[in-house]
C-alpha cells in the first residue's frame, strides 16, 4: 500500500491534531494526522475515532484519524510533564503571573531567587513580563511588594490535552475524563 501523499488541498488537514492512547486507553500524547496515518499504514495503532474530513493520494481515501490507539502497551510516565520554558509559560496561560499582561516576551521567575535558595521547580517558577521581573528582581514577591495572580504548581498531562480540545474533538472528552462514554 502507498503512503498518501497530501495534495494542496488536503496539506494543512495533515497538521491536525490526534489523541494518542495507550493500549490501555490511557491517554499519552498528541501527534499530528499526518504521523497518525503513518502508524495506521504500519498497523501499529487502531483508529478509535475520524474526523469528517479525508485525506487522498492518487490511489486511495483514507478517514482523517482524531483518536488513535497503540497496539502494543508502552510504559510511559503519562502524568508528568516537563520543566521548561515553553511548558512554565504554557501552564501559566501566557499571562505574567505578577501584572495579568499578555506582554511578549515572556521571561521566567524564581519566586524564590536561586541565589537564596530557590529551586528550578513548577512550585517557584513562574512567567513574568521583563518589566515585572526586573522591578522584582532579587527579592520575593512580598517583600517587591507584588502579588501572583496564581500560586505555581505541577500540572500534570491531562491539561496538556485539555487546551486542544475544542469543537472538533469532542470525541477526545471521554477518553481525557472530561465526560463519560456513552453506551449505544
Amino acid at each position: 500500500m502507498k503512503i498518501p501523499m497530501p495534495n494542496a488541498v488536503n496539506g494543512h488537514l495533515l497538521n491536525r491534531a490526534v489523541l494518542v492512547l495507550n493500549a490501555n486507553y490511557s491517554p499519552m500524547m498528541i501527534c499530528t494526522a499526518k504521523r497518525a496515518i503513518c502508524m495506521q499504514i504500519l498497523n501499529k495503532v487502531d483508529i478509535l475515532a475520524n474526523y469528517k474530513e479525508k485525506v487522498s493520494s492518487p490511489s486511495i481515501k483514507i478517514n482523517l484519524p482524531s483518536v488513535i490507539k497503540v497496539r502494543d502497551f508502552i510504559r510511559y510516565d503519562n502524568l508528568s510533564v516537563d520543566l521548561n520554558r515553553k511548558n512554565i509559560i504554557s501552564r501559566d496561560g501566557g499571562v505574567c503571573q505578577y501584572c495579568g499582561s499578555i506582554a511578549l516576551p515572556l521571561t521566567i521567575d524564581h519566586v524564590l531567587p536561586k541565589g537564596r535558595g530557590g529551586q528550578d521547580s513548577w512550585d517557584n517558577l513562574v512567567a513574568a513580563c521583563k518589566p515585572c521581573n526586573q522591578k522584582k528582581g532579587y527579592r520575593t514577591p512580598e517583600e517587591a511588594g507584588m502579588h501572583l495572580k496564581r500560586k505555581p504548581k505541577r500540572p500534570n498531562r491531562l491539561h496538556y490535552f485539555y487546551k486542544y480540545v475544542n469543537n472538533q474533538q469532542q470525541e477526545w472528552r471521554p477518553y481525557l475524563f472530561m465526560e463519560p462514554f456513552k453506551i449505544n
